[in-house]
């Protein structure tokens, strides 16, 4: 047996060594290990520290007595027995590291090694008590410590509550990840071969269900975190100084992270979100419709702009903004579809108040109920306007504004919703045709025909600039005409051509579209007479819309009008050249003649006027030359529609007049007077003219902007007492200076008789209808005689069946059919 000796030597007996260093020198050295025994520790492979006591001090001391040994056995014990030692050290270490962790200090122990530990406790095969250990270690922490930390207080508020948890669970956080990374061997291999949870996992659970099972004296833990974190919300909702918007997303994560984002804190928020909406619309429910609409707007775009800032799910968005709609839409669509708000709002044009109702109303799909009210307007509104007989001649542009908001309510409103387009048109057919809204007037034709047909005239005359603002193109509109690849409708001739269809657009409506032909042919002829369309093209532009709508019959005499023109131009170049031919003389006037057919255009009344000479042996010339090209045709003259050209001379230059034919007779008549004036009757002796055609030319020239006569005494009206002078002193610094005639408005009478004419003309179209039926079908009952009847003449007019009824009984009395039974028989 070897043994390995140290001695230990005390202090009271230490000897001086000898001061000859000869004796050090020729000690013999002493051995550190015999043989035998090195071999041995080299065998057990281990070696024990070698100290060379010679390169030391001598622990002898030869004044202070003998020297004290200690024999030490260093021989290793066994090696289970040093292994459970090894282990119990480890788990002791583990224990005191996760307490430094839970306290929030340092490990005594560095992490690497207590890591090592757990690696080789694993490898033992002991992972599953020291994962029972960590557990435990775990639980017994959460709730003899964490918990007592967050309810301190007896009564805390919930918020206060929800505040502790919150800063427990980020310190809990981070001392996870110190547990996660020590027993991270642990995690990698044992919990993941036994699927067992994770560290994390373990550790959130634990912390949950601490929250969620545990009960501070008589309140559940539960209740004050889940109520503590609505009533952020409701701070939020409120616009309270205690939000507090931080907590609130710390809160939601750590339930997402927790696992109980779903099951414990949705259900809550729904039923507290319930009980605000509640709220909310029970507050607001006696306000304006457009305030109305307006907070709940608000309320739902924070809702979801909250759902958005606070990471709140996607399903409890939805479920938020669906119960709100329940609540603040469903719940309220008396109020939001209350026809008497609707009207209001339609009315003030409010377009962002509609918009937001129809989102509204969009999202609970309910949109749709919004269209009845809507037509109603439309219909009383519309009915409103045919039937004011004070504004009369604003009744077109009054429907075309009407219009026009409609459609950018569709438009910038309603998402373009056709739905509202066909009931916005289906409203405008119905009471534009009307016959309670129509009979108002007396005409017993179409009115708004009428007035149709002189809105068109004004825009051809006048161009755009007789429109008001409201009813021009607006940005929008000129974008979407150049995505279409049409010309902007910045240009005037494009914008001129909308405001067409728009018209065209109303015209549409009517069913009685033949009091429209008559006055549109009207007017039509004096803008081609008088040269007074704004633009040929648009002219053209309007007969083929009508030709297109209408079919070529109804455009027949207006394309007639046309062709007149250029057959006239023909006819004034031939007159022209046969003038040339036959004489060498220039004529002292230069005549202009434009034949009309009588059958195309309309009548004009014969005014007798005494012509100068030359404009009479001229116009007799050309008549010579017309009939003896054309027999048997009679030209009748109309110098009512004439305008001509005159040179005036003045004390300050001469000027060029553009006239009428009746304020040129006028004019002339001062020529071959005397300085002194001429009275109203001379001049009603010398031209023919009488009445008021005299009194509107006189007042024309002597009382209009251009007066180049002088009217004694001055005054806006003309009487038969008055005189009139020749102005030298007329000045104006246009060469040519036009005057126009002051046109007569037309007379009650003059309108009533073209009503009666439509009228009666329809009659002749009624009878024809009747004839045409029964030729082709010989025998045919009344009800059935009279549907086909509306039918075909519905497009030029709508009839009434007593109308059709009565133009029966006029046939059968001139023997064209004859009633049999219940039955009407043709007779050829």
């Amino acid at each position: 047996m070897h043994s390995v000796a140290d001695q230990e030597i005390s202090p009271s007996r230490r000897r001086p060594r000898p001061a000859s260093s000869s004796s050090l020198a020729s000690a013999p050295k002493r051995p550190k290990f015999g043989d035998a025994a090195m071999a041995s520790a080299k065998a057990r492979g281990k070696l024990p520290e070698v100290i060379d006591l010679t390169e030391k001090p001598s622990a002898f001391q030869p004044h202070a007595g003998a020297k004290k040994l200690f024999i030490k056995n260093l021989r290793p014990a066994s090696l289970d027995v040093r292994m459970e030692h090894y282990y119990a050290k480890t788990e002791e270490d583990l224990d005191g590291g996760l307490g430094a962790i839970f306290a929030g200090r340092k490990p005594a122990v560095p992490l690497e090694r207590l890591y090592r530990g757990v690696e080789d406790i694993c490898r033992q095969g002991n992972a599953e008590k020291i994962y029972r250990m960590l557990m435990k270690r775990v639980e017994r922490h959460l709730h003899s410590v964490v918990l007592p930390r967050i309810v301190k207080v007896g009564d805390m508020p919930e918020v206060d509550i929800l505040r502790n948890v919150l800063a427990e669970w980020k310190i809990w956080n981070h001392q996870t990840v110190l547990i996660r990374s020590t027993f991270s061997y642990l995690d990698r291999t044992y919990l993941l071969r036994e699927a067992l949870p994770s560290i994390n996992d373990m550790t959130i659970s634990h912390f949950r269900r601490m929250l969620f099972s545990s009960q501070s004296g008589n309140r559940s833990l539960e209740n004050h975190v889940i109520g503590g974190t609505c009533k952020l919300v409701d701070y939020d909702r409120r616009g309270t100084t205690w939000m507090d918007g931080e907590l609130l997303k710390d809160s939601i994560m750590m339930f997402y992270v927790q696992g109980v984002y779903t099951k414990h804190f949705e259900p809550v928020m729904i039923k507290t979100s319930k009980i605000y909406y509640q709220e909310f619309g029970a507050a607001r429910s006696t306000d304006d419709l457009k305030v109305y609409i307006a907070a709940c707007e608000r309320l739902l775009t924070r809702e979801a702009s909250r759902c958005m800032a606070y990471n709140l799910d996607s399903t409890t968005e939805r479920l938020l903004l669906e119960l709100a709609h329940r609540i603040l839409i469903n719940d309220y669509s008396e109020k939001l579809l209350n026809e008497g708000s609707l009207a209001n709002l339609i009315g003030d044009k409010d377009l962002k108040s509609m918009k937001g109702l129809y989102d509204l109303l969009k999202l609970s799909g309910l949109q749709k109920k919004l269209k009845q009210p809507w037509a109603d307007y439309v219909k009383k509104t519309g009915a409103d306007i045919v039937s004011d007989k004070e504004h009369g001649d604003e009744m077109v542009i009054r429907l075309l504004e009407l219009r026009r908001s409609l459609d950018l309510m569709i438009r910038d409103a309603f998402g373009r919703d056709e739905d509202f387009l066909w009931a916005m048109r289906e409203s405008f057919g119905n009471f534009m045709n009307d016959r309670t809204v129509a009979g108002c007037w007396d005409t017993g034709t179409s009115k708004i025909g009428e007035m149709t047909a002189k809105h068109i005239d004004m825009l051809l005359r006048g161009g755009i600039k007789t429109l008001p603002k409201s009813l021009l193109s607006d940005s929008q509109d000129r974008a979407t005409a150049e995505r279409a690849g049409q010309a902007s409708t910045a240009d005037e001739d494009a914008e001129l051509d909308r405001q067409l269809d728009n018209s065209l657009e109303l015209f549409r409506f009517i069913q009685g579209k033949d009091a429209f032909e008559a006055f549109y042919k009207k007017d039509l002829a004096r803008r081609l007479l008088m040269g007074r369309s704004a633009s040929q093209d648009a002219e053209r532009s309007m007969l083929t819309k009508l030709r297109g709508e209408c079919g070529a019959n109804f455009t027949q005499n207006l394309e007639q009008m046309f062709k007149d023109q250029e057959l006239a131009k023909d006819e004034m170049e031939a007159y022209k050249q046969h003038c040339q031919n036959t004489s060498d003389d220039k004529p002292s006037v230069d005549l202009n003649v434009m034949i009309l057919s009588s059958a195309a255009w309309p009548s004009y009344p014969d005014i007798r006027l005494n012509l100068p000479d030359d404009v009479a042996t001229q116009i007799e010339r050309f008549d010579r030359h017309y009939k003896g090209k054309h027999t048997g045709r009679v030209l009748t003259w109309k110098h009512s529609l004439a305008h001509c050209s005159v040179k005036a001379v003045f004390t300050k230059g001469s000027k060029e007049l553009l006239v009428s034919a009746f304020q040129a007779v006028v004019l002339l008549m001062f020529n071959t007077a005397s300085s002194g004036p001429l009275t109203y009757e001379q001049l009603s002796t010398g031209t023919g003219l009488t009445g008021g055609e005299l009194d509107r030319t006189l007042q024309s020239l002597a009382c209009g902007k251009a007066r180049v006569l002088s009217k004694h005494p001055k005054g806006r009206e003309v009487k038969k007492t008055d005189t009139f002078t020749f102005n030298a002193a007329f000045s104006d610094p246009k060469y040519r200076v036009k005057i126009n005639q002051i046109q007569l408005k037309e007379t009650k009478e003059e309108n009533t008789a073209t009503h009666e004419r439509i009228a009666q003309d329809r009659r002749f179209e009624t009878q024809a209808a009747i004839v045409r039926i029964m030729k082709s079908r010989k025998s045919m009952g009344h009800a059935e005689l009279v549907a086909e009847v509306i039918t075909l003449t519905k497009k030029r007019g709508s009839v009434e069946p007593a109308a059709i009824k009565k133009e029966i009984e006029s046939l059968i009395e001139k023997d064209y059919i004859e009633r049999e039974g219940n039955a009407y028989i043709y007779m050829a």
